[in-house]
């Protein structure tokens, strides 16, 4: 029996471009009939949005701002992004966020979501924060099943993403769990 070489580690500014590849893959597959046209009217070509995420990681906002990736053997399949919570009703001191948690459409359903959520959980337990909050589309119910079924509830908060065109609209509900 093989077993596959797969990890979770810190993101390092190498990643750029692999992370990049797969954010465009994932809403490409996740956004591209509800907003049509917003890859392209951002000019979010890989080789632009690699750059963008070179910059991020290389200089991120604060000591607690994150990038973890998940990797089967050397190839990044997935990343999340941790951090302080951001949104009005939270406490930065407690509240953390789970700012992104993507993994590649073609590597679902192979435990490198699992990997990836315990250790970011893990990262904000040792950034102190004692709860979590993420953000997840309401039609995403592979997602949103996937986080309930590792505890997280949804908290009666939603909000509603629009693109610059004014044409496409993303529903949102926040998901929240305890991690002291």
């Amino acid at each position: 029996m093989t077993t596959s070489d797969v990890s979770v580690r810190v993101a390092w500014a190498q990643d750029a471009a692999a992370i990049a590849a797969v954010q465009l893959r994932a809403w490409q597959r996740r956004y591209d009939a509800l907003l049509p046209g917003l890859l392209a009217e951002r000019g979010l070509d890989p080789e632009t949005h690699a750059a963008a995420w070179q910059q991020t990681l290389a200089r991120p906002p604060e000591a607690r701002h994150r990038a973890l990736v998940a990797l089967e053997r050397v190839r990044v399949v997935g990343f999340a992004l941790t951090g302080p919570a951001t949104d009005p009703d939270a406490d930065p001191a407690v509240d953390g966020e789970l700012g992104e948690f993507t993994v590649d459409p073609d590597h679902t359903r192979l435990g490198h979501g699992s990997r990836l959520l315990q250790a970011a959980v893990e990262t904000l337990q040792a950034d102190g924060f004692t709860r979590v909050a993420c953000w997840v589309d309401s039609t995403d119910d592979d997602t949103r099943a996937f986080l309930t079924g590792a505890g997280w509830a949804p908290d009666g908060a939603s909000r509603e993403l629009t693109d610059e065109t004014g044409a496409g609209t993303v529903k949102q509900v926040r998901l929240h769990t305890a991690i002291a």
